[in-house]
């Protein structure tokens, strides 16, 4: 699909969020500091390095903590983007 000035929007359905996760106190705690940064509030984004997080919670608890808030998560070079917008979102390149 083309967008505006030729960008291509990316409109894919992935899998519905798995079922909720059971996470030990530790990982709950880390889950809820992540969330809890500035950047959440303020619609920013947060970076975390996916060896930091598979060793935290695991990478299906954590995809299961941004789809619950309705964000957007990118890995790319061994890290973890968590857009904070519940927007539209368009992948430029």
């Amino acid at each position: 699909m083309s967008g505006e000035n030729g960008g291509m929007h990316h409109a894919r359905r992935l899998a519905p969020p798995p079922a909720a996760i059971p996470l030990a106190p530790r990982g709950t705690a880390w889950l809820a500091a992540v969330f809890a940064a500035g950047a959440v509030g303020r619609g920013g984004i947060v970076r975390r390095a996916v060896r930091h997080v598979e060793r935290e919670v695991g990478r299906p608890a954590f995809e299961a903590a941004v789809r619950a808030r309705g964000f957007h998560l990118v890995e790319c070079g061994g890290q973890f983007v968590v857009i904070c917008n519940t927007g539209r979102m368009t992948l430029i390149c």
